[in-house]
């Protein structure tokens, strides 16, 4: 099975600024953290989880998880998150071929995320695939092969900071979601957006906080 080879790495980090500061994956929705949500979704399908978070690992100590840090100073964006995820897999657990990142934000994350990216990659004959939902690509929601963080590292240190530039160099295939009746990729970035969340969390039902 193609989730024995994944590890799935939560992107944890951000200053949290449109919602006053903090982290955004422990703003409550539904009475827990957004992070339950995102690994309740995210776990079933991979091997193994890991968050990436700057600062404090202890904040996180609750999940039992690796906390992996970004390799390079100064918060370089996300994909200095992913690029920690791929080093510490190669070696940590050398066993996984495939990374697949999702943002801490994003509670709603489909129950076939995981599966629709590797079948849109092997399709489209490309190493890489991210989602995208109502037209909107989602850059950070994607597959990475551990193969390429050599080349990811490189770039990063030559001061690449655009996942879609850096993609593009390798090929990146496009798994689509529908938007209807809920973006299962909605992000909370302000606290409107948790008011939000709350209603798409009551429509969907029990199952989903389960």
């Amino acid at each position: 099975m193609i989730a024995a080879e994944t590890l799935g790495l939560v992107l944890a980090g951000g200053l949290a600024r449109r919602m006053g500061g903090g982290d955004k994956p422990l703003k409550l929705l539904g009475g827990r953290p957004l992070l339950d949500h995102v690994l309740a979704r995210i776990t079933p399908q991979v091997a193994a989880v890991a968050l990436n978070a700057n600062g404090d690992p202890a904040r996180f100590a609750g999940y039992g998880l690796p906390v992996i840090a970004d390799p390079l100073p100064d918060h370089p964006g996300p994909l200095a998150g992913i690029l920690a995820g791929l080093e510490w897999a190669a070696e940590h657990r050398p066993d996984l071929a495939w990374l697949a990142s999702v943002p801490g934000d994003c509670p709603f994350i489909p129950a076939d995320f995981v599966a629709r990216l590797h079948a849109a990659r092997e399709a489209g004959g490309v190493p890489m695939a991210a989602a995208s939902s109502a037209g909107q690509s989602h850059p950070p929601a994607a597959l990475w092969p551990m193969a390429l963080r050599g080349e990811l590292r490189a770039a990063l240190l030559a001061g690449e900071r655009k996942i879609d530039r850096w993609t593009a160099r390798f090929g990146c295939a496009e798994a689509a979601w529908p938007a209807s009746p809920y973006d299962p990729f909605f992000n909370a970035n302000a606290p409107e957006d948790l008011a939000e969340a709350e209603k798409i969390l009551q429509s969907i039902g029990p199952e989903a906080i389960s």
